[in-house]
């Protein structure tokens, strides 16, 4: 709509310049002594028109698209009155129709429009231009091809647009391809295959990132370390396979407990670590004493109903401590937890392991 009123205003813009000049109308074009009175009612029925289109248009009614083409006819053979008494050529004004289809890329609508411009010109030229205007049938022919050839571009330039946008949907279809196969392949490298869980390179990458926040913004953070207790009688017992249904239901029962912003790993064979981020020592402990709690209550039919149960070393990180004492201190409650009974949690520096 911003073109059909931009095309309204350069034509009266046009007409008020072209008549403050000093200028009249050719005699031979001028269709009547009141011509000025014709001009501004075709003026105002354009004006109208377009305030009609915008008003539809704006109100969300149906058939928007029918209503842009019927205002684009309306304009087009209002502004052929218009400019015809002072311009030659203004038989390209019936064109404006058929370029409307260039907006929607639509050659049925170019195909309609193309036809209809042409009928059109052929009766405004046998009923007006011919015997009022004396014209010439050869301007009439010749004003006929040009709408013939604009109609055949059109058709042109529709073509291209399709095969242009058909290349940008591949192209974007192919780019979202190797987004996603990239994204795989970043989670292959990230994530441990059988657990689902991060690989161990993938946690210390996010621990390190962690520890800086905690020496710079006093971020909380507490690492659990936690394996399943008597690993390798299950795999000596019930065979490898079996092992890894045990170590996938463990990281199962990880991955459903911690939050959003905790990390769980797979740190190598049968051990795990937790990340807790922004919980207190209490948060904590509750969390992965109800993992450990978990953990001892599942059923293993497949194993014989032996009862799987994991030892947890907990320690929180304190300002300056450093990666190195983060792990040691961590990897003291885990010993201390393995070698006092098993299947329970013990907190670096509790030197009274909670018994089961």
């Amino acid at each position: 709509m911003n073109v059909y009123w931009t095309l309204a205003a350069i034509a009266l813009i046009g007409q008020a310049f072209f008549t403050l000049s000093g200028n009249n109308p050719e005699p031979y074009r001028a269709i009547s002594s009141s011509i000025g009175y014709l001009l501004f009612f075709c003026y105002l029925l354009i004006f109208l028109s377009v305030i009609l289109a915008e008003i539809w248009l704006r109100s969300d009614f149906r058939f928007q698209k029918q209503m842009v083409v019927s205002c684009g006819f309306v304009m087009s053979c209002l502004l052929y009155f218009v400019i015809v008494p002072y311009v030659d050529g203004a038989q390209m004004a019936l064109m404006m129709p058929a370029m409307t289809s260039l907006v929607y890329f639509d050659h049925r609508m170019l195909y309609v429009l193309g036809l209809l411009g042409i009928f059109d010109y052929a009766g405004i030229y046998f009923m007006l231009e011919r015997e009022l205007l004396n014209k010439p049938l050869s301007e009439f022919l010749m004003m006929e091809c040009i709408f013939i050839v604009f109609v055949v571009l059109a058709h042109g330039v529709i073509l291209r647009a399709r095969e242009a946008s058909e290349y940008l949907e591949q192209l974007t279809q192919s780019e979202q391809g190797l987004l996603v196969e990239r994204a795989i392949a970043d989670k292959l490298l990230k994530i441990d295959a059988l657990t689902g869980l991060y690989n161990h390179k993938t946690f210390h990458e996010y621990l390190d990132s962690l520890l800086e926040q905690c020496e710079t913004n006093g971020l909380r953070l507490q690492l659990a370390l936690f394996d399943i207790d008597n690993f390798k009688q299950v795999n000596d017992t019930y065979g490898h396979w079996i092992g890894d249904i045990v170590l996938k239901e463990v990281a199962g029962k990880v991955g459903g407990m911690i939050g959003p912003n905790d990390f769980a790993a797979r740190y190598g064979g049968e051990e795990f670590a937790i990340i807790f981020t922004d919980k207190d020592p209490e948060e904590a402990y509750s969390l992965v004493e109800e993992l450990r709690s978990d953990i001892a209550g599942m059923e293993h039919p497949y194993a014989g109903g032996r009862r799987i149960t994991v030892s947890i070393g907990l320690y929180r990180y304190c300002t300056g401590d450093g990666k190195e004492l983060l792990f040691r201190k961590t990897d003291e409650a885990l010993y201390l937890a393995k070698h006092s009974g098993k299947n329970r949690v013990v907190t670096s520096g509790n030197k009274k392991p909670v018994p089961v």
